[in-house]
This record gives C-alpha cells, structure tokens and sequence, in this order.
C-alpha cells in the first residue's frame, strides 16, 4: 500500500511530540491505515534522518523481536531493527532519570562492540565472528511512544523498534571467553529473580540476529561499521519497571551489570 509523504511525516512528528513531552499516541496503524513494513521503516528513517540533523549521535542498532513469540504477537516473520544513539545509553551503575521514559520494561541481551566493518555482498556468521572486537552483558530498556504498549509490526518499526535506553556492562569478553548459544541468563529486581533465559533464546544464536542484522543494513544503506554497537536481541522475557526499582542482570560468562530508575526525574 502506498502512503502519502506527508502521511509518513505526520506519523514521525507525532513520535517525535511523546519524546517532547506530549503523552503517548493511539497507534499508528490506525491513522495510516496500513500495516505495511516498509512504511513503517519509512518512518523510523525519517525520524533517524531528522535527528542525525539535530546532532545526535548513531552509535549502533537494535534488533528486536528475537522470538517468535513476539514475532507471532506483531505479526513478523523476521526480527525488526532500531538505531542506537549515543544518548541512550549508561553505564553500568548508573541510575537512569524515569522522566526519559513512559511505559519502560526491561530485557537481558548480549551487546557486541565491532572492531571492524560489516559491510560485504555475502556475508556468513565467520564474519560476524571476524568483526566482533567484544562482547558485554546488557539491559535494554524498552519503550512505547504508542499508549498502552497497544502495538503491531506498524507501530514498533515505526517507533524505532520501541527502543528507549540501555545500560552497557563493564566486563568485555572476546567470543572465545564464554558461549553465545548457551550462556545462561538471570535478571533480579530487587534481589529477586524476575526472568531467566540463556543465549539460544535470541534468534537461535545471537551472532545469526547479528548476520541478519549486518544483512539487512547493507540493504537499506546503513551498514555496520567498525565501533558500532549491536544489541543483539533478548535471552529472556520482558520485565516491566517503575520509579525506585533496581534491576541486575547476569549472563554467565559476560559477568553482571545494574541499574536503577529514580523515584524522582532527576536522577540519583
């Protein structure tokens, strides 16, 4: 289905008004009348592209919906993809103002740092392996500019994978240090086990998400160069948060990272 330029820009600057303050929107998929994928991209690149102007840094991608429970719940049949700012993230320890957010949850991932370019014609998961410089543990805080978390394929693409933040750990690993597929995955709140998962839980392989993602950027223009981030997708299921909660994730062999969201918008 083709949607007017204007529409396209209509549906980014309605995104765009939730970061400035305005309260979540209805979805998106009702306004455009579609749920088609490439008009939902077509808006994740003209709010990259607006942003990129206003001096934002691209630091790396997102991939989401690892699984094909999600996948089956948005109706893809692939994962979906975000940009990574340089804004959006903290380090481990950090705590993170909840005035950035709306409806937050978090998720347990493997991030890979590249040490070089992923950019080829036939790319195979030994270039993957090639490009990978480290590997750290990581909580993604996912977000929805769409009220209630009422989203579909449309919505999530367009809303740049419903990224929000993320908290990137301080212990790097190269590949050979731990197992991709079967490290083990627990995040806590408040002490308290809240999800499990491990490695094979993302796409089978969160270095196959990595080559499907390394793919699908040669595709659209927007490869992946030397000292990208990715997040690779998640090992375990979504964990919604609130003002005061503190989250801890462990993945075995990438060792810990933590995080706290303020009771307050101010921070710490």
């Amino acid at each position: 289905m083709s949607v007017p330029t204007e529409k396209i820009e209509e549906a980014a600057a309605l995104l765009r008004g939730v970061y400035d303050g305005k309260p979540p929107i209805s979805p998106l998929r009702d306004l455009l009348g579609t749920s088609d994928q490439t008009v939902a991209y077509a808006i994740q690149e003209a709010n990259t592209k607006y942003w990129l102007a206003q001096g934002r840094g691209l630091i790396g991608r997102k991939i989401g919906a690892t699984s094909k429970a999600v996948q089956t719940m948005l109706g893809l049949d692939q994962p979906d993809f975000g940009m990574l700012f340089a804004d959006m993230t903290y380090a481990d320890g950090e705590t993170i103002p909840t005035d950035r957010l709306y409806q937050p949850k978090v998720e347990g991932e493997i991030a890979f740092y590249l040490g070089d370019d992923l950019d080829g014609e036939h790319m195979t998961v030994a270039d993957v392996i090639h490009a990978v410089k480290f590997a750290v543990a990581a909580i993604e805080v996912v977000d929805s500019r769409i009220a209630g978390w009422n989203i579909k394929i449309l919505d999530t693409i367009a809303d740049n994978a419903s990224s929000g933040l993320m908290v990137i750990g301080s212990q790097p690993r190269k590949l050979s240090e731990f197992d991709p597929v079967l490290c083990g995955m627990v995040m806590e709140k408040a002490g308290e086990p809240v999800a499990t998962g491990a490695g094979i839980a993302c796409y089978g392989n969160p270095l196959s998400a990595t080559l499907w993602l390394a793919r699908k950027m040669v595709q659209v223009g927007r490869p992946l160069k030397k000292g990208d981030l990715v997040l690779s997708g998640s090992l375990g299921p979504l964990v919604p948060v609130t003002p005061g909660d503190t989250i801890e994730l462990r993945i075995s062999g990438l060792g810990s990272v933590r995080t706290h969201f303020s009771v307050t918008g101010a921070g710490a």
